[in-house]
């Protein structure tokens, strides 16, 4: 029965990783060969099967995550971070602060990966809670909050990217209805969570290890500059997706927009524009710059691999049959499709750890509710990519990450990061599920 195998295969995926510790790239691709070959496919089919789906989901998507690593690197190593922060605490003002922080670490998460995003904002954290002589997590959650949620939902993060060219929604209006799930849900978890009794009661010794480099007023960009750079993706994608929404078909702007506002495109540009705004601009030298787009692919190699595991996985499903399977279940079941997948990204999430590996194997198991439901696919995206950050816990890499970062126990990291990434969770579904009742 598929669906047993299905199960099999993704209970072997816990074994691997939890059990035996192997890298979840490899387990992901011996569980797709694992259910390929018990869903009676040929040797030589599930090995084209994994070959074809690894190739069909990094053939874009390599482009668009290099693409955008580099300009996160350049932005990063210019001090256009720091200066967007800065700029907007400058204004905002101490009584504000905790907004100030927010907007920070919304801009930059949409150029910036989630580790070094916190990376990046940490030293500006920590210079605040000493200077207010407040508790971190007072200006800390807000800026954490920003960058899971920009993580989670915006493409174009690696997880949402991914996810949309899995099930194969457009990215802009993915990028649309993330911004309108994503607002209302960092002002939530980070501002106002924040501000709950008991979590001032929390407040660790500052680890004064983590406040690392601060430019100077003479190396940073501007903000404009800094703001416009890091949001050209975002900008470009999102116009492609009102025109397409305003325009009739045949108009003679639409083939522009659609050029410009393609994913690998508008990040192109983003990278080029960031060489001068972030490089030659800054007076620093080709060799320098080079050095920065070198390391920047450091911060996506393995992370492509996982995604393209994931693509095999999702590919033996649909060639194995399994697809047409769940398919033709869900034709008698008026369940909704927005809250299973995010009940199965959830369950994963607890057993799996990893927020990307768990939105994959995720996207390969709900992919025929889409075809089966007529469910929109970008909303789809959106309701795996709030199951994948349910209540990060121990075996999540990025729990260890905040509790070091912010000098907390495990305890205090449970009751402080773990609470907010499932308030981020359940607003990320409830977005979801009020945006489908519209359209």
């Amino acid at each position: 029965m598929p669906i047993l195998i299905v199960i099999a295969g993704v209970a072997l995926l816990l074994i691997l990783m939890m059990r035996f510790k192997i890298h979840c790239f490899i387990a992901l691709i011996l569980v797709a060969l694992f259910v390929g070959l018990l869903q009676g496919m040929s040797i030589v089919g599930v090995l084209n099967s994994v070959k074809s789906g690894v190739g069909g989901t990094l053939s874009n998507l390599a482009l668009i995550m290099g693409f955008g690593a580099m300009l996160g690197k350049l932005l990063g190593d210019c001090g256009g971070a720091q200066r967007i922060a800065m700029t907007l605490v400058n204004k905002f003002g101490e009584k504000n602060i905790q907004w100030a922080v927010a907007i920070t670490g919304f801009i930059v998460g949409f150029a910036l990966f989630f580790e070094v995003g916190i990376i990046l904002l940490m030293p500006l954290v920590i210079t605040l809670a000493l200077t207010l002589r407040v508790s971190i997590l007072y200006v800390g959650i807000p800026m954490a909050a920003a960058i899971s949620v920009t993580h989670c939902f915006l493409p174009p993060h690696p997880g949402p990217t991914a996810i949309a060219n899995l099930f194969y929604a457009d990215m802009g209006l993915t990028l649309i209805y993330g911004v309108m799930i994503a607002i209302p849900t960092v002002i939530i978890s980070g501002p106002l969570f924040a501000r709950l009794p008991y979590l001032k009661k929390i407040n660790p010794e500052i680890h004064m290890g983590f406040a690392n480099r601060e430019f100077s007023e003479q190396e940073m960009p501007g903000f404009g500059i800094s703001v416009f750079t890091a949001l050209i993706p975002v900008i470009l994608m999102a116009l492609r997706a009102v025109f397409e929404m305003v325009l009739p078909k045949g108009n003679a702007i639409l083939p522009y927009a659609e050029f410009f506002g393609d994913p690998v495109i508008a990040t192109l540009i983003a990278a080029l524009v960031a060489l001068y705004t972030f490089g030659f601009n800054r007076g620093k030298t080709v060799a320098e710059i080079t050095a920065s787009i070198e390391s920047s692919a450091k911060l996506i190699a393995m992370m492509l691999l996982i995604i393209g595991a994931g693509g095999a996985f999702k590919q033996v499903l649909i060639d194995s049959g399994v697809k047409d399977y769940i398919a033709s279940i869900m034709h008698a079941f008026s369940f909704s499709p927005l809250l299973l997948a995010w009940l199965i990204a959830v369950s994963l999430r607890l057993a799996l750890g990893s927020a990307t590996v768990t939105a994959l194997t995720t996207g390969g198991i709900v992919f025929p509710l889409i075809e089966a439901t007529g469910v929109s696919p970008e909303l789809m995206v959106l309701a795996v990519g709030s199951g994948s950050v349910f209540f990060s816990h121990v075996n999540d890499p990025g729990f260890w990450m905040i509790k070091e970062y912010f000098n907390l126990t495990v305890g205090e990291t449970l009751k402080s990061w773990s609470v907010l990434e499932t308030v981020i969770s359940v607003c990320g579904l409830l977005g979801c599920l009020a945006i489908n009742m519209f359209i």
